[in-house]
């Protein structure tokens, strides 16, 4: 009986094949829909962790300022750290691995006919290790370049293409601004960051060059503090802040001038909001699946309309009201699967194309996919059954008449 009643609700669709897609066009999109943003949200959320896990999981940033919001948030003029604020977070936190300097300019950078703007960071070797950044040809500075204050640098492998394209740039001599700059080493591709940029655009070169001969200061903007293996990040964090507030001579009950960051909390914080983003997504894209649903109501009342005569006639036969109820449930079904399956297909293809085009990667979860095609399946079942309810209730003889 119920093979008989699924091949009769088959025959019904492709008797009516226009009506039929344009049916499951609605389950289509909202299924196609929710997959795509949910598979690129997830997607969007992979790529943020990967590229903090770049940056160190075991990575502080102590910042002047009294910004609330983030990294990438804007602080209250603050005096800026000096070289030995990072000797000392160095030598007398027990928890620091290392801690490194760093102070960044947007500077013009020229090569014979070429020339664009890039940043500028003022650093020594320590950055490479706080931001686990090797140097993937050539060499790190001599102690006597970052004491004397050579004009050596190291760019980014963006840079290094830019000016040299697939040849060698070790030994060449670039302008950063009015400096003439060795090229002794490239480092490991980075890619871009969370935020959007290339992170491989950069020049490198010893602190007291910068601050002498581009900052004109002896400033240091931002410190990175790599923890040691097995210490609490948050340890080392009430370290650092105690240290500092004796260092700059914060009062008791003042404000900290000074922010630290720790990078598991600022990438905790931003799968945060990609999930909320993505969730917000797929709820927005599944009134499309609600709005199917109401088109498969809508077509099948429409369909019960048109066939009363063939209802009458399976009435006036013995056929009872719970095989005609569930043939036009079948149908809805049907339809509403089709349409899950379509829509399923449709939703991948979209977001790896999506993801290729805005570089994330595609990163399917089965649960929502399964859960998108269960749920086209309850849409055809909760709006199905109202018009199959109403074709099993007809009386034969008002149905025969109709016609």
């Amino acid at each position: 009986m119920i093979l008989e009643t699924g091949k009769l609700a088959i025959q019904a669709i492709f008797r009516n094949a226009l009506r039929s897609s344009l049916t499951v066009l609605g389950v289509v999109i909202g299924v196609a829909a929710v997959i795509a943003m949910v598979t690129l949200g997830q997607g969007t959320t992979a790529r943020v962790a990967t590229e903090v896990a770049q940056l160190g999981s075991n990575l502080l940033m102590i910042m002047p300022g009294q910004a609330a919001g983030g990294p990438a948030s804007g602080a209250t003029s603050s005096a800026s750290f000096t070289i030995r604020d990072v000797d000392a977070v160095a030598e007398q936190i027990p928890g620091a691995l290392t801690a490194a300097p760093y102070a960044s300019r947007s500077v013009t950078l020229v090569f014979g006919a070429k020339n664009y703007t890039s940043t500028v960071t003022g650093t020594d070797n320590r950055y490479f290790i706080a931001r686990d950044w090797p140097v993937e040809q050539g060499r790190s500075f001599y102690e006597s370049e970052l004491q004397a204050g050579s004009a050596a640098c190291i760019i980014g492998d963006t840079t290094s293409a830019n000016f040299f394209g697939s040849g060698d740039p070790l030994g060449e001599t670039i302008r950063v601004g009015q400096i003439s700059c060795r090229i002794v080493g490239v480092l490991a591709s980075r890619g871009s960051s969370s935020f959007g940029a290339d992170q491989d655009d950069t020049v490198i070169m010893p602190l007291r060059t910068f601050q002498r001969r581009i900052a004109g200061n002896s400033d240091v903007n931002m410190i990175y503090v790599a923890v040691r293996e097995g210490f609490s990040t948050e340890k080392v964090v009430g370290d650092i802040e105690r240290l500092m507030r004796e260092r700059r001579q914060i009062a008791a009950g003042a404000e900290d001038d000074f922010n630290v960051f720790d990078m598991e909390q600022v990438a905790s914080m931003l799968s945060t909001v990609t999930g909320i983003l993505t969730g917000l997504l797929a709820a927005v894209a599944g009134v499309s699946l609600l709005v199917g649903g109401i088109g498969i109501m809508n077509i099948m009342l429409v369909s019960v309309t048109e066939r009363t005569k063939e209802i009458g006639i399976r009435l006036a036969v013995g056929a009872s009201e719970r095989q005609i109820l569930m043939q036009f449930l079948v149908e809805a079904v049907v339809l509403s699967l089709f349409g899950g399956i379509i829509g399923i297909g449709l939703g991948l293809g979209l977001a790896a194309i999506a993801g290729s085009i805005l570089e994330v990667p595609f990163v399917v979860d089965p649960l929502v996919v399964v859960g998108a095609f269960t749920f086209s399946a309850v849409i055809g079942v909760i709006f199905g059954y109202f018009p199959a309810r109403q074709a099993a209730r007809l009386n034969p003889i008002e149905a025969l008449r109709r016609e």
